[in-house]
C-alpha cells in the first residue's frame, strides 16, 4: 500500500526544542512508525509551517491512501475556524483521487504554551475539530479526531513531544485496521 502524509510540522516531524527546525529521529516520528508498524510505503510530505493549500499537490498514480492533517497554522496566523474550514475544503476538493482514498484527520486541540497565548486560540481549534468532522461528512472522506486520543504535547501547545508522536501513530493504527 502507498501512502501519502500530507500535512504540517507534527507531520513533518519537528521538534520544537530545536531552535534551527530540527526533526526527531525517524524512530519517535509518526508517519515513520507506521510505516515500520504496517510494511506499507509511506511518503512525509509534511512542512514545518505549512498552512493550508488552495490546490491539491501532485501526488503519484499510485497512491493509495492521502492522510491529511492540516489548519494549525491557520489558526495561528489568524484565520476563523470557519474560514480554515473554507479553505481545507477547497483543498480536499481539488484532489483527485476517490474520496475513500482520502482520510481527514483534525487536529489536536491547542493548550496554553508558548505559541498559544490565548484561551481563543484553544477554542479556536475545538471548533474547527467540529468543523473538520463536519466537512468530513459533507464530502464523504475518511475522518478522525486526534483530540480522542491521549497525546503529550510540547510546551509551545503545538507540537507533538517524541511520545506525542508514539501515541498519535498508535490512534491512527487503530483507525487505519
Amino acid at each position: 500500500m502507498n501512502v501519502i502524509c500530507f500535512g504540517d510540522s507534527n507531520t513533518y516531524g519537528y521538534d520544537p526544542r530545536s531552535w534551527l527546525g530540527g526533526r526527531y529521529d525517524a524512530d519517535s516520528r509518526w508517519v515513520d512508525i507506521l510505516a515500520v508498524e504496517t510494511g506499507w510505503t509511506v511518503r512525509n510530505m509534511g512542512v514545518h509551517g505549512r498552512e493550508i493549500p488552495r490546490t491539491a499537490p501532485d501526488l503519484p498514480p499510485d497512491t493509495d491512501l492521502l492522510i491529511v492533517m492540516l489548519g494549525s497554522n491557520d489558526l495561528l496566523q489568524g484565520h476563523s475556524p470557519e474560514e480554515a474550514a473554507g479553505k481545507l475544503e477547497c483543498f480536499l476538493s481539488s484532489l483527485s483521487l476517490p474520496r475513500d482514498q482520502i482520510l481527514l484527520i483534525a487536529t489536536l486541540p491547542m493548550h496554553r504554551g508558548e505559541w498559544v497565548p490565548s484561551q481563543q486560540l484553544i477554542d479556536d481549534s475545538r471548533t474547527f475539530a467540529q468543523c473538520c468532522r463536519s466537512l468530513a461528512e459533507r464530502l464523504g472522506v475518511r475522518f478522525a479526531d486526534a483530540g480522542g486520543w491521549d497525546i503529550p504535547m510540547a510546551y509551545d501547545g503545538v507540537h507533538f513531544t517524541e511520545q506525542g508522536h508514539r501515541a498519535f501513530a498508535a490512534g491512527l493504527l487503530e483507525v487505519l485496521k
